[in-house]
């Protein structure tokens, strides 16, 4: 019977699976395992802590419904989404950016020029743009998938028990044949991550604060293409520069102005707008790699 210690136990956990050899899951696998013992062994982790992380998990989990994913949060808060967004954004295309905990893959489809509101008070705002590929050739038929907060900084899904339709602020739309997407909006405010929950500990455990700069998140697909999950912010708002979940980037950031060009533009609107702004979604094709 072999000796297992402290120095050879690693290695005898990666022997244990019989993984297929130089396989993505072989490589990861072994990594995690790697890092993860390191770490012990560097810290002389005790078992109150090593029960304390356990723990933290076990309450990520408890909390997670298929309205929540504490895990996601978990993930945002330690800037690992970001890291992930960035190491996988193709050459040319749009930056991406967090999905967030409160992304629904059933949201309802929208005709162009809907009003994503309703009747909900604050700012409406015009959004509108074009989706191309990297050599600026529209896309016509790609489909925008968008959700949002509202004007208090509140997610409708965050509100059902108080009658909110979790599918209200989000929507699908299906550019036209000149790759262009347009819709009205309310304009979203800052507003602060779940912090009722095992992630809310451990920021306030850090001293961190849970402020997300306003923004609206984007799905944006198209046949041919590779997808990408990103969020567009706002320039010269709150918390632009400290977003609790590291979610921003320059090319993310859009110029609100007046919608006072508005006719120039030929769209018909639910709802006229209070203010405006452009983005475009640039998108790789899927023989391009990282």
């Amino acid at each position: 019977m072999s000796d297992i210690n402290q120095f050879n136990i690693t290695q005898k956990v990666k022997d244990s699976f019989e993984t297929e050899p130089d396989s993505r899951f072989e490589k990861i696998l072994h990594s995690v395992i790697d890092h993860l013992h390191d770490c012990t062994r560097e810290l002389n982790v005790t078992h109150d802590e090593w029960m304390g992380v356990l723990n933290f998990l076990y309450d990520c989990g408890q909390i997670s419904t298929p309205e929540r994913h504490e895990f996601i949060l978990l993930s945002d808060v330690l800037g690992f989404s970001a890291l992930v967004d960035m190491i996988n954004t193709r050459g040319g295309a749009t930056e991406g950016s967090n999905l967030g905990p409160f992304y629904l893959d059933d949201a309802p489809e929208k005709k162009l020029g809907a009003n994503l509101a309703d009747d909900r008070e604050g700012v409406t705002v015009l959004v509108h743009g074009t989706v191309t590929d990297i050599l600026h050739k529209p896309l016509p038929g790609a489909i925008i998938d968008t959700w949002q907060a509202d004007a208090t900084g509140t997610y409708p899904i965050q509100e059902q028990e108080q009658g909110q339709d979790k599918m209200d602020l989000r929507g699908k739309f299906t550019c036209d044949e000149q790759g262009r997407y347009y819709y009205t909006t309310v304009l979203p405010k800052p507003y602060t991550v779940p912090y009722d929950g095992p992630v809310g500990k451990l920021l306030r455990a850090g001293n961190r604060h849970a402020w997300r700069a306003a923004h609206l998140h984007y799905i944006v697909r198209a046949q041919g293409m590779h997808d990408i999950t990103t969020e567009v912010f706002f320039e010269n708002t709150e918390y632009i520069d400290n977003d609790a979940v590291f979610g921003v980037r320059k090319s993310l950031i859009a110029k609100l102005e007046p919608a006072k060009k508005i006719d120039e533009l030929g769209f018909e609107t639910e709802k006229k707008p209070d203010a405006m702004f452009k983005f475009d979604f640039v998108l790789a094709p899927e023989s391009k790699k990282r």
